[in-house]
C-alpha cells in the first residue's frame, strides 16, 4: 500500500510537474469571470470554447504602465501605455504571460500572470455589441416607449428559476417591505441553451393570463456565459412586445444585459428589483402620516381663515347699525 498517495502528496507532485514543465508560458484566450476584490489582486479566467484557465494577477505583479510591447519586446511609439491590470474587462481577447502552478486548496491549476496584452474583443462581446446596435437602430431602447412601473402593484409575475438565492431574496425582501402583494412565480431556466425560449414562453404566458400588473425577470450573478440567455434576441423581442411593464434584475450591478436595455426599468440586482417593485411599507406609513398632518394643517388653516372672515362680517354689521 506504499503507492497510495495522500491528497496533499499528489497535489504537491502535480504542482512540481506543472511548474517544471511550464516555467513560463504565453496563453491566448477570452477574459471571463473577472473579479477585483479589495486586496487589489485581479482574478479571471481565459476561455476558449469549453476550456477554461483560471488566472490570478497579484497586486504586487501589476504595473501602472508598460514601456514595451510584451509580445514583441519593442518599445511603444509615443511613450508607455497603461497596463491592462486596471482596465481588464470581460470579453476582451488577450494574451497572458506567466507561470503555471497548482493551487492546492482548490485542486486546480492556474496561471500566475506577469504580463497581458489585448488582441481584440472576444466572440461573446462582439455578438453582444452587434445585437445592441441592431436593436437600438430599431428603437428597442427608446425612452419614449418605456412605461412606468406601478407604484404599489398588488400582483407581480416573477419570471426566474424556482430555486436559488435570487428568488429567495426577492420573496424575502418583498415580504418584509410590502403590504401583501401577490407573487406568482413562472419557473424557467435562466442559463443554458433552453433558457431563452423558456423565458420567452413564461413572459408570454404572464401576458396571456392577464393576472399580473408587472412582470419581473431576475437572475443572480455569473459570468457573461451564465447571463447570456438575457442577451438573446428572442428574449429582447419578447420584452419589447410585452403588454405588461417589465422590470429586470439580472446579475450584479456592473452587469448589463440586452434585456436590461429593452426593459421598462432596470434594477441593479435581483434584490434591488424587489425594492423597486414593492414599496417599503414604512415609507408608505410615513407618507400617510405626513399627508394626514398636511390635511390637519390645511383644515386648521381653513377654519382659522373662515373665523377671520366671520369676524370681519360681524364687524361690518356692527358698523352699519
Amino acid at each position: 500500500m506504499d503507492n497510495i498517495l495522500s491528497v496533499r502528496e499528489l497535489t504537491e507532485r502535480l504542482r512540481q510537474v506543472v511548474e517544471q514543465r511550464f516555467p513560463y508560458a504565453w496563453v491566448r484566450g477570452e477574459v471571463t469571470n473577472l473579479s477585483r476584490p479589495s486586496s487589489g489582486h485581479v482574478y479571471f479566467s481565459l476561455k476558449e470554447g469549453d476550456a477554461l484557465l483560471g488566472c490570478v494577477w497579484f497586486a504586487g505583479r501589476q504595473k501602472t504602465h508598460e514601456r514595451f510591447d510584451p509580445l514583441t519586446g519593442e518599445v511603444w511609439e509615443g511613450g508607455p501605455k497603461p497596463s491592462l491590470a486596471h482596465s481588464l474587462e470581460n470579453g476582451q481577447e488577450i494574451v497572458c504571460a506567466g507561470r503555471l502552478s497548482v493551487y492546492g486548496p482548490r485542486g486546480a491549476y492556474q496561471m500566475l500572470v506577469d504580463l497581458a496584452q489585448e488582441t481584440g474583443r472576444g466572440r461573446w462581446y462582439l455578438a453582444f455589441e452587434e445585437l445592441k446596435r441592431s436593436l437600438a437602430a430599431q428603437g428597442f431602447f427608446d425612452q419614449s416607449r418605456k412605461r412606468p412601473i406601478p407604484d404599489s402593484p398588488r400582483r407581480v409575475a416573477l419570471i426566474t428559476a424556482p430555486t436559488g438565492a435570487a428568488v429567495r431574496d426577492f420573496i424575502r425582501i418583498a415580504a418584509d417591505r410590502g403590504l401583501g402583494a401577490g407573487i406568482r412565480i413562472y419557473p424557467t431556466p435562466v442559463q443554458g441553451d433552453d433558457a431563452p425560449p423558456r423565458i420567452v414562453a413564461a413572459l408570454e404566458e404572464a401576458n396571456r393570463q392577464g393576472w399580473a400588473e408587472v412582470a419581473v425577470l431576475i437572475r443572480g450573478g455569473g459570468s457573461i456565459q451564465d447571463l447570456w440567455a438575457f442577451n438573446d434576441e428572442r428574449v429582447a423581442r419578447a420584452v419589447f412586445a410585452s403588454r405588461l411593464p417589465v422590470l429586470t434584475g439580472v446579475g450584479h450591478e456592473i452587469d448589463h444585459s440586452i434585456a436590461d436595455f429593452v426593459a421598462d426599468l432596470r434594477a441593479a440586482t435581483p434584490s434591488n428589483a424587489a425594492e423597486l417593485a414593492v414599496p417599503d411599507q414604512q415609507q408608505l406609513i410615513r407618507r400617510v402620516a405626513q399627508l394626514e398632518q398636511n390635511a390637519r394643517r390645511a383644515v386648521a388653516a381653513g377654519v382659522q381663515d373662515a373665523a377671520k372672515r366671520l369676524e370681519a362680517v360681524r364687524a361690518k354689521r356692527c358698523l352699519s347699525t
